[in-house]
């Protein structure tokens, strides 16, 4: 299912809260997995950057030892790893790196070596989800983590959709998680009203009209839901929820029921090509508090560059 994990680690405690979900998925997925940390050179004052050659080879020597310390006890973990180590741009290095070797997955921490900020997730993080383009997971740094590497079993994980093929992309992922995990799956769909311009006056009729929207929309759910259940070998659940806030209801809904793993689609049947992820996911990034493994459900080739990548791409090519 996924055949290359990729895990940027950067030495620090907060980047290997990854480790036990590396573990979890896979032992699932039986994926080989790649340690890759980026020694980036420091920078220092003035026009002319200076690296102390004995102070370089320590900190390479250190990065080594600390990748085969990890790489070894993955292995006495029955996973099959080996570690990588780089000169660089952390997040460029990453992502030609995912390229390159095909990585099937990419599991991040929201936060490293720079430490917790008050932003859901740091700005390497960012950059790598964003341009990756590729699956990608995203561990959230701040809350706790499991004492032991093999301790992690998925309780229960949420997917939501949307009654298109798009965000069903990642149906066969999170259920071969939760049949692995034995773990209750949650299929989530939300019925919003269909919205009214604010500068009409809304009369009855609107209402009634809204209302028998919605109803149709909600019984038309439930039905699909109810046809994609018998069609998993795994415990499902369904949560057909009815609000204006698709967003903000699957947050609740994420605390209320203590999931453990939000999986879902980059894209539903609104998405496009334009962007790497539609609005559900960037909102999962920026605001979720667990653990979210989101399915790109476009190729590389599929997400068109910014007007940004391409001038840069431009720049060094002369």
């Amino acid at each position: 299912m996924i055949e290359h994990v990729l895990v940027p680690l950067d030495g620090s405690s907060l980047a290997e809260c990854v480790l036990p979900h590396v573990v979890a998925v896979t032992r699932a997925c039986g994926s080989r997995v790649t340690l890759l940390q980026v020694l980036e050179r420091p920078s220092t004052a003035g026009p002319v950057r200076f690296v102390d050659p004995l102070r370089w080879y320590m900190s390479e020597a250190e990065a080594r030892a600390y990748l085969d310390g990890w790489t070894n006890r993955l292995q006495e973990a029955g996973l099959r790893v080996h570690s990588v180590l780089l000169e660089g741009q952390a997040a460029e290095r990453i992502i030609e790196f995912a390229r390159d070797e095909g990585a099937g997955l990419i599991i991040l921490s929201s936060h490293g070596r720079s430490g917790l900020s008050g932003w859901n997730v740091s700005s390497i993080v960012q950059k790598i989800i964003l341009r990756a383009y590729i699956p990608a997971m995203l561990v959230r740094a701040y809350r706790p983590a499991p004492a032991e590497l093999t301790s992690l079993r998925y309780r229960r994980l949420l997917l939501p959709l949307d009654g298109s093929r798009r965000a069903e992309c990642a149906l066969p992922l999170a259920t071969h998680l939760a049949r692995f995990h034995r773990a209750e799956l949650l299929l989530a769909h939300v019925v919003s009203r269909p919205p009214m311009l604010c500068r009409l006056t809304v009369t009855q009729e609107d209402i009634e009209l809204a209302d028998r929207i919605a109803e149709r929309n909600r019984m038309e759910a439930l039905r699909y839901l109810e046809q994609l259940r018998p069609q998993q070998d795994v415990d499902v659940r369904i949560r057909l929820l009815v609000g204006d806030h698709v967003a903000a209801i699957l947050h609740d809904l994420v605390e209320e029921e203590s999931v453990d793993l939000v999986v879902l689609s980059a894209h539903g049947y609104s998405g496009g090509t334009r962007w790497p992820y539609g609005s559900m996911a960037v909102n999962f990034i920026g605001y979720g508090t667990t653990p979210l493994l989101i399915v790109q459900d476009l190729s590389p080739d599929e997400v068109e560059r910014t007007k940004a990548e391409m001038l840069a791409r431009e720049r060094k090519g002369h």
